[in-house]
């Protein structure tokens, strides 16, 4: 889509959510406004609900006047996207309204999740844990630090982060609180934010009857024993790359037997 923004704006200065003032530019609301029609027509591609920039620049053209007769020479940026949302509504994008308006409520509730003091702060003394420097006169535990490669100093950073990351904003107070007081203890935390299963049984029988999926490829019933063991191979190297675990086929020799297949 093609935004016409004008040559001359609104002078004004928008207050951001945290106080700080910035100039206005108009090109941010034309691409805010044409986000919620993109929104729209990616959801809706496959009917005849299409709009163009024509919509786009008729509702930023509102939205400006709007802004353009504020008294103030200050304005919010709530203000603004109310504004944004009157015109979607009161020119009849009702759809692009919704769409609008369900992103910026998601928005808020991020902002409340991840921007709250005590929980940044948890956050944070969460990650002094790193232990990329040591002062520490244990020997063991500074010669294990000093002599760990590049590759597994970021491995430890990212499981450290992933973890706190869980135990900080994804985990109930009541999970995370007995977690950290030793009451239980959680496995493989850091692949929480992964949303990922942790280990898997494989069901041959149920995996075969009509042939799987891998990738690219569709893969047919084996009919005998050789195909059936090799494809049993693919699966477990599949689905490993699916998630993090053990995998296991915990009645690999009756599924084969169920199959009829001779010599077992």
């Amino acid at each position: 889509m093609l935004i016409e923004v004008p040559e001359k704006v609104a002078s004004k200065t928008v207050v951001k959510r945290d106080g700080k003032k910035v100039e206005f530019e108009g090109a941010k609301i034309a691409l805010a406004i044409q986000k919620g029609f993109g929104d729209v027509i990616r959801i809706e591609e496959t009917t005849k609900v299409k709009y163009d920039e024509t919509d786009v620049n008729k509702v930023y053209s509102k939205v400006l006047s709007r802004i353009e007769k504020v008294e103030s020479e200050k304005i919010k940026i709530e203000e603004i996207q109310d504004f944004i949302e009157e015109e979607l509504k009161n020119n009849g994008y009702q759809d692009v309204y919704e769409a609008f308006s369900s992103y910026r409520e998601k928005r808020a509730q991020s902002r409340q999740l991840f921007f709250d003091e005590k929980k940044q702060h948890k956050f944070l003394k969460g990650l002094e844990n790193l232990g990329l420097k040591t002062t520490s006169t244990d020997e063991n535990r500074k010669e294990n630090i000093e002599n760990k490669t590049s590759m597994e100093t970021m491995l430890q950073y990212g499981s450290t982060i992933s973890k706190q990351f869980a135990i900080t904003y994804l985990m109930k107070k009541r999970f995370s609180g007995a977690h950290e007081n030793g009451d239980i203890y959680i496995h493989n935390m850091d692949f929480l934010p992964m949303g990922t299963t942790t280990n898997c049984s494989i069901n041959l029988q149920k995996l075969y009857e009509d042939g799987f999926g891998e990738k690219n490829r569709f893969l047919r019933e084996p009919n005998d024993i050789m195909s059936y063991t090799a494809l049993a191979t693919i699966a477990i190297s599949s689905n490993q790359n699916e998630q993090h675990g053990e995998q296991s086929i915990t009645a690999f020799d009756y599924d084969m037997k169920a199959r009829g297949f001779k010599n077992i």
